[in-house]
């Protein structure tokens, strides 16, 4: 599910130039080059969490917190990157969860542990909420890419 999501997304957005990845509709909206940076930030971020079982360090959070945060921070970070630059850091991450999850036994998706406001979760639902994110995300790209084509 994740990989055919993904694969989606990257139909999405595959022929789009720096201009358009850039392109802003108002002074307080995300990009697609933004939303491209967040689940690249969301995906490496729930490794941490999952895979080490640990919270992001001061240093982890500092280098993510464009992609976690957006913003005027996201806007400054995801500016004049090619589309070739964010599928690339996709494709990374990506790389990186596929090769973990194939060391894992089927039992480590159903592990519990406090998530949410304290409330216990395991990391199969941890691991939909990548996908799912994206999912949404990839709604916005669609919108973001109608409002580009209709200037």
């Amino acid at each position: 599910m994740m990989n055919y999501t993904r694969e989606t997304t990257i139909q999405a957005v595959k022929d789009l130039t720096i201009e358009e990845l850039d392109f802003l509709y108002d002074e307080e909206a995300n990009s697609i080059g933004m939303l491209l940076g967040h689940l690249a930030a969301v995906e490496k971020t729930y490794q941490i969490v999952t895979f080490e079982n640990r919270d992001l360090t001061e240093e982890e959070f500092s280098r993510l917190q464009a992609g976690l945060d957006l913003g005027s921070l996201g806007q400054e970070h995801f500016k004049g990157k090619t589309i070739e630059d964010y599928l690339q850091e996709l494709s990374d991450v990506r790389n990186t969860t596929i090769e973990k999850f194939k060391t894992l036994p089927d039992e480590w998706l159903y592990e519990q542990t406090p998530f949410w406001y304290d409330r216990p979760a395991n990391n199969f639902f941890k691991w939909f909420h990548v996908f799912e994110d994206e999912l949404s995300h990839r709604g916005q790209i669609r919108i973001i890419n109608k409002m580009i084509n209709k200037k």
